[in-house]
Formats: C-alpha cells, sequence, structure tokens
C-alpha cells in the first residue's frame, strides 16, 4: 500500500510535468482493441453491448492484476503504479486544450476558438458566441477534472493498477459507444450506466474538493451543488459542474446544440454572469488545485489502509 501511495502520487506529478504520451498512448491502443471486438461482437440489443463490456474492462483489470503480480518487489509495484496512473491521467493535457482555446479567444479569431473547442466537447460549435464558447470550455474542464483526475486517483487508491486500468477503460468506452444515437442507443447502454457507476465517488470528492480548493466562495459552491445538480442530464457531470460553478460566480448551463440534431436543454447551474474568456484560466487554476488535493487524498488514504492492514 505505501507503494500505491506513492506510485499514485508520482504518476500524478507526472502528468503535471509531461501530459500525456506524444507517441503511442496506450488508451489508444486500447481503443483499437475495442473497435475491432465491437466489430465481431456488435449488435442492437444491450446484451451485446453488455459482453463487450465486461469483456473489455474486465480484460484491462485482469491485465493490472498481472502485471502486479509481477512487479511484488515494493520499488517496481511503485513504478508499475506511477507508469499506470500517468497513462490514465489527462490533468495537464486538459489545462493545454483549454489553454488554447482562452488563446484564440483572447486574439479575437472565434473561428479558430470554434474548431480548437471540438478537441473538448461533443456539441456543434460552429455557431457559437465568445460567451457560449468560455462556457463550454468551463464546463469542460470541470467535467474532465472530475473525470480524468479525480476518479482514476479514486480508483487506483481503492483497487491499485487494476482499478486504475479497468477505470479507463470503463471511461474510454463510455466515450467511443455511450452515446445517445441510433447505432449506440442500446449497444452502449452498459458502457454508459458502467461509467456512471464508477464516476459517482469521484464526482462527489471532486465536488468536496472544490469547495476546499476555493474556501472564499465555498459557500456559495456548496450551496449551487445542492440546488442545480440535480438538473444536469449526467448524474456526475452537474455535481461538479455546479461546484465550479458556484466557486467560480459564474452561470453555467443552457441549450446545446449536436451533430445530427439533437438539441439538449440544461436548467442553469449557479446565480453569477455568464462565462466570459477571461474565466477559462480561472478554471484551470482552480482544476489544478482540485488535482494536487485529490492526489494527496488518494494518497493518504492508500497509505492509511495499508498502515491499518500493518496493525
Amino acid at each position: 500500500m505505501r507503494s500505491r501511495a506513492a506510485g499514485l502520487l508520482l504518476g500524478w506529478a507526472a502528468d503535471r510535468l509531461l501530459g500525456d504520451p506524444r507517441r503511442h498512448h496506450p488508451v489508444a491502443a486500447f481503443g483499437t482493441v475495442a473497435l475491432a471486438v465491437e466489430r465481431r461482437l456488435y449488435g442492437d440489443s444491450r446484451l451485446r453491448g453488455a459482453v463487450h463490456t465486461t469483456l473489455l474492462v474486465g480484460g484491462a483489470a485482469v491485465l493490472g492484476a498481472a502485471a502486479e503480480h509481477v512487479a511484488a518487489r515494493p520499488l517496481a509495484r511503485t513504478a508499475l503504479t506511477a507508469a499506470a496512473t500517468w497513462t490514465v491521467l489527462g490533468g495537464l493535457s486538459l489545462e493545454r486544450e483549454a489553454a488554447a482555446v482562452h488563446r484564440h479567444l483572447a486574439a479575437g479569431d472565434l473561428p479558430a476558438a470554434r474548431r480548437r473547442l471540438t478537441h473538448l466537447v461533443g456539441r456543434d460549435t460552429g455557431a457559437l458566441d465568445a460567451a457560449e464558447i468560455s462556457r463550454a470550455v468551463v464546463e469542460s474542464v470541470a467535467e474532465n477534472t472530475s473525470d480524468a483526475v479525480v476518479a482514476p486517483l479514486v480508483w487506483g487508491a481503492v483497487a491499485g493498477v487494476p482499478g486504475l486500468l479497468a477505470y479507463r477503460a470503463a471511461n474510454t468506452l463510455d466515450a467511443m459507444v455511450g452515446h445517445r444515437s441510433a447505432r449506440y442507443a442500446r449497444f452502449g447502454w452498459s458502457s454508459a450506466r458502467l461509467d456512471d457507476l464508477l464516476n459517482l465517488p469521484g464526482s462527489r470528492l471532486a465536488a468536496l474538493l472544490t469547495l476546499a480548493a476555493a474556501p472564499r466562495r465555498a459557500r456559495s459552491a456548496r450551496r449551487t451543488w445542492r440546488r442545480d445538480a440535480a438538473g444536469h442530464p449526467s448524474p456526475n457531470a452537474g455535481v461538479v459542474e455546479a461546484a465550479v460553478a458556484g466557486a467560480l460566480g459564474i452561470r453555467l448551463g443552457g441549450t446545446n446544440h449536436y451533430p445530427g440534431g439533437r438539441t439538449e436543454h440544461r436548467p442553469p447551474m449557479g446565480d453569477g454572469r455568464s462565462p466570459r474568456p477571461a474565466d477559462i484560466p480561472r478554471a484551470n487554476a482552480l482544476a489544478r488545485r482540485i488535482g494536487l488535493l485529490a492526489a494527496c487524498c488518494c494518497a493518504a488514504a492508500a497509505a492509511a489502509r495499508y498502515a491499518r492492514t500493518r496493525r
């Protein structure tokens, strides 16, 4: 467990210093495997989708368990946990993408900002103004700080490398097949529900850490979380986005248009003004503090668990 705690901290630090691997990212390799399995198993049914999810997420967990078995010595286990944590986290890459959109907005280049925003969100960005682009970025930073930083650290603390890899596999499958389209409405159902389940503890911890990361706005963040989160279509994203809206003193939510003609109306979250481009660096700074607190909390939890087992 001491190796687990040290590995989580080292992996988080590697993500903050290096970001995602530039080439041959393991998550991209997993995506290739997932597509191959989908071609074999696809059918317009929840049962086939459940088999698809079980094989891939279960396979990732088994791979992690086998790797931990091989890396039996403490130093090797620490290195393995650090490498797995670095692989599954995405904090610095998220911050870089948000900052890139902000640079285009600061330069007054709305078309470039709209194009770059597609790296962060799935909504149609073609007609968004600066305020709507800013809202989309802040919402994405909030949601993905939970999904790509806090939640994997939680599962790393709970289940080590198998937890890290299984969580990332489930989260990747949700992005690939968990959306509401004619092809994946039933086949992707189990992936979407599993991702919702696995993100429950991480999203709540992320919201709590938002209060700690913005102490002067903690009361507002807590009030917005309790009042507005349930109106969001996601049981997890709404929790974090509402807390971040309160912490930043802005209003999130609104109407989103998606490719294919789908429109989603989200109730407002927060009592403040509409987001501005200057709120993007503020959101990034808040996300960095949340990530640091999450790394410390999860490492401490792993170390405390080790101490209990030793006693």
